[in-house]
């Protein structure tokens, strides 16, 4: 297949003329494991090399925790703290305890990895982070924030070993309520790394795993306790919750995908979540109180535009959304809740979230419209934020100035106050990046699908109308969870018209219809991986269709070898051959970037080579953004 290289442009050239460069790099063959994700890292231009003085910083950090640094610090290496992450789990960041109050509620501690004390402001490490901004990670890989010696060494909270950390300690009521913090800095030995299937599991009632983890099991059950106190208290303030269906790629010992599967979240996942929820409010109440500048995550409730329509279309589905032009995160939350039962639910939920803004990072506090809350900052994942080292900063620099023993801008641990100029930019530079990161990933998981479709064409599957457009609709598959392009010109029928409103086609005379949510069955016709593009052909709709008719590609094909045969006829009375094809005789639709696209673009006539190349340009930057 050939190898890929990364190519220096040299010269722009014109319009007579092509670009010229020059290789710079040799990253390897084609189809090579691993390929697809070294094309994302810098086609999105994703920092991945350190550079030397950063590699030179690094190797004046030992493998233990320096004694002169537990110094001053709460000693918490006797708490039972755990840390509890994914299977495959190398960096943690967070640990947590939770014991019943004898006045009622519960004590939470909520520990986590002191990155700050290690990465000081205006160091190579410092300023490599702020340009990452964030760790990335892909399917089989990692593109970390902080070189491995920290983010899964030092800095990891790994078991039975010392480790420096930024506590929040928290005070819980018996309605759920967040009734007291503080923080501190302390060092902690964590008593036990698990995972959130042992956590289920040992919850649930295994026998084994509870007898090998039998000095920690109580404490499990006591967060967990907590944990269905905290989901009412949420459920209460109007928080949204989603149930979408995510996925993983199960990868085999050639790193090719063996399968893929849905992430099933247990009540480990949940338990863990709302910890952290509860320090980063916390943390966020203390900076905010204090004044001191600090990055935010900031969610605004949704725009007027993006909010019709979508009232729009839970009408077509005879469903609504209370609160008129200003709705609630409880508006919201009760209409999940009513589509608990529909099969369409994912469906309507995922329309709910176009019609949201993105969250951000931003030195403004406007709180957090998913979650319901007046305030929120990202307090608990340092070693792959920087927005939260930043915190951490801010935090320190704060304990040092209420205990009197700092008053310049930065303290001996690690601690810094910044201004609020500093915050405008990190945010801009912190948004940035996470959105970097996400376009990233969505392409190699875009990609590696497409390789795995590719064994599977041909055949016949299930699915459900993910997304309507006007040059066609998205089928995502019922079991795989992919989704592919069911193309206009390929349905029979009819001229179709787009409805975005009803997120429908609607054919002009036979009357079909197809609707965001209806159940299908579909062909897989083909995979383009260099587009990341799955074309699906409708073979059965859960719709009953009023009459039979052709597909636009079978009637412009019959349209045009009968005027092929009248032009022939009327040549070879001339004398002469037909000059001209026939025109496709085809309805151009609408595209959601406002561009007209014929049924079939190919048969569409050019009139230059760089009228075909934007057309292509165009239909594909469509396609991607209604897959998006």
């Amino acid at each position: 297949m050939g190898n890929v290289v990364v190519v220096e442009v040299t010269d722009r050239g014109s319009r007579s003329r092509g670009m010229m460069g020059q290789v710079v790099e040799v990253l390897g063959e084609n189809m090579a494991p691993g390929m697809e994700t070294q094309i994302a890292i810098r086609t999105h231009q994703i920092p991945h090399e350190w550079p030397e003085e950063v590699d030179k910083q690094v190797k004046q950090f030992g493998e233990f925790v320096p004694e002169e640094a537990k110094e001053g610090r709460v000693d918490l290496r006797d708490l039972p703290l755990v840390t509890i992450d994914g299977e495959d789990a190398r960096d943690f960041d967070d640990a947590v305890y939770c014991e019943r109050k004898k006045s009622g509620g519960w004590r939470l501690w909520v520990a986590i990895a002191d990155v700050s004390y290690y990465v000081r402001p205006d160091t190579p490490l410092d300023k490599e982070a702020i340009v990452r901004g964030n760790s990335v990670y892909f399917p089989s890989q990692v593109v970390p924030m902080l070189p491995e010696v920290l983010s899964n060494g030092l800095c990891s909270l790994n078991p039975q070993v010392d480790r420096l950390c930024m506590v929040c300690e928290m005070t819980i009521s018996e309605t759920g309520k967040l009734s007291g913090y503080k923080h501190y800095e302390a060092v902690m030995n964590s008593h036990a790394r698990l995972t959130y299937n042992k956590v289920s599991d040992i919850l649930e009632g295994n026998e084994e795993l509870r007898e090998r983890y039998s000095a920690v099991v109580p404490h499990l059950h006591e967060l967990h306790n907590m944990y269905k106190v905290l989901k009412g208290a949420r459920d209460n303030r109007g928080a949204i919750e989603f149930e979408t269906v995510e996925t993983k790629f199960i990868f085999n010992a050639e790193r090719k995908i063996d399968r893929i599967e849905p992430v099933v979240r247990n009540d480990a996942h949940k338990i863990i979540e709302e910890c952290m929820i509860l320090a980063n409010i916390a943390s966020a109440s203390l900076v905010e109180k204090a004044k001191e500048p600090a990055l935010y995550r900031v969610h605004e409730t949704p725009g007027e535009e993006r909010l019709q329509g979508f009232r729009d279309f839970l009408g077509e589905l005879g469903l609504d959304l209370s609160g008129g032009l200003e709705p609630s995160p409880t508006d919201y939350a009760e209409l999940i809740k009513k589509i608990g039962e529909r099969q369409d639910k994912e469906l309507i939920q995922t329309m709910l979230l176009r019609s949201m803004k993105q969250a951000v990072y931003n030195a403004d506090n406007a709180g957090h419209f998913g979650l319901a809350l007046k305030r929120y900052a990202h307090f608990t994942s340092p070693i792959r934020r920087y927005p939260d080292l930043l915190l951490h900063r801010a935090i320190k620099y704060l304990i040092a100035k209420q205990e009197g023993r700092n008053t310049d801008r930065w303290t001996p641990t690690g601690g810094y106050h910044y201004s609020f100029d500093d915050m405008d930019y990190y945010g801009e530079q912190c948004s940035m990046t996470e959105r970097r990161a996400d376009d990233a990933t969505r392409d190699v998981a875009d990609w590696l699908k497409c390789e795995y479709m590719q064994d599977h064409v041909g055949e016949v599957l299930d699915g459900v109308i993910a997304n309507v457009t006007g040059f066609g609709f998205f089928v995502r598959l019922t079991e795989l969870h992919i989704d592919g392009l069911v193309h206009i010109s390929s349905l029979a029928n009819d001229y179709y018209q787009f409805d975005p409103i009803g997120q429908r086609l609607i054919g002009e005379s036979f009357g079909a219809i197809y609707r965001l949510g209806d159940a299908v069955k579909v062909k897989v016709l083909s995979v383009n991986l260099d587009d990341k593009q799955i074309d699906f052909e409708l073979v059965e709709t859960s719709r009953k269709l009023r009459g039979k008719g052709k597909t636009a590609k079978k009637r412009m094909a019959e349209a045009e070898k009968k005027k092929a045969k009248a032009k022939q006829r009327v040549a070879e009375v001339r004398g002469k051959r037909s000059p001209k094809a026939a025109k496709p005789m085809v309805e151009a639709t609408k595209r959601p970037d406002g561009q007209e696209e014929d049924v079939l673009p190919h048969k569409r006539k050019k009139s230059k080579a760089t009228k075909s190349r934007k057309s292509k340009a165009r239909q594909n930057k469509a396609r991607s953004k209604a897959k998006k």
